[in-house]
């Protein structure tokens, strides 16, 4: 056989086992329990069992509901582009809303006072992320959807040792405002022009804080996007607040993945 013809087969047949372990790959998930502040928490880590050494880490904090499949959905679509991910359960046990006034009670208890319950539960699923085998420890970053975004930006203010964090259409308002030189994680904040929850007045304040703190942080705002803009299920609740926008969700979702592609370079 002539060299040139060799090398064709065997190029060929390296493809076919490409694909072959490509055929093979596969976004394995499971629950992880550990403890959480005051609670225990069941959280779902998603990867891609095909990708060999450490990688980058993912926190996902979901909404208000708890960890639904929402949540699961964004943790599997992050280890699909090669990062561990755990999302967050963050009220412990398992434990979600079928009713806006469960939801609004269960994040209430986290959100209101000093927040201090919240970011202890938010610095245990951190630290199990980091343990994870998988996970390169160096390069972990936190993403999280209206009270998840709230809760990732706390972590942030928090001082928390991450590369990033990114908040969808999350509250922005600060109990305790981060201090000078506290914040270590860049911050994307992706909201929407017309979220009644968080108007200019609260984006420009948040802006402030940022300034003040000395953050390094970026604010994108998406024209005619309401609040819960990134989530196709928005439209069931029926609230002229909420409304999923598939252009800002693919910008935001867009704009997350440059983000990761910048901060994990470093």
């Amino acid at each position: 056989m002539h060299k040139r013809a060799l090398s064709v087969v065997v190029a060929a047949g390296f493809a076919i086992l490409l694909i072959a372990a490509s055929a093979r790959a596969e976004i394995r998930t499971g629950t992880v329990a550990y403890k959480s502040g005051h609670v225990e928490a069941h959280s779902y880590l998603a990867y891609d069992d095909a990708r060999g050494g450490r990688r980058p880490g993912i926190l996902v904090v979901p909404e208000w509901w708890g960890l639904v499949d929402y949540p699961k959905m964004r943790a599997r679509m992050l280890a699909r582009l090669g990062y561990v991910t755990l999302a967050v359960d963050v009220y412990g046990d398992g434990k979600t809303a079928a009713t806006s006034d469960q939801a609004a009670a269960l994040s209430r208890a986290l959100e209101q006072g000093d927040r201090g319950e919240l970011r202890a539960r938010l610095a245990a699923a951190l630290a199990e992320l980091r343990h994870n085998p998988r996970v390169d420890p160096d390069r972990v970053a936190a993403i999280g959807y209206c009270f998840g975004g709230l809760s990732v930006l706390e972590l942030a203010r928090s001082g928390a040792d991450l590369k990033g964090v990114v908040s969808f259409h999350g509250p922005l308002d600060a109990s305790t405002p981060a201090r000078r030189g506290q914040v270590k994680a860049q911050i994307l904040v992706c909201t929407g022009a017309d979220d009644p929850y968080v108007p200019p007045a609260k984006v420009q304040a948040f802006e402030q804080e940022m300034r003040n703190a000395g953050a390094d942080f970026e604010i994108n705002i998406y024209s005619g996007a309401k609040h819960s803009f990134t989530n196709p299920a928005a439209d069931q609740w029926h609230s002229p607040a909420l409304a999923y926008n598939r252009e800002a969700d693919h910008r935001s979702w867009q704009a997350m993945r440059d983000f990761f592609a910048e901060i994990f370079e470093r």
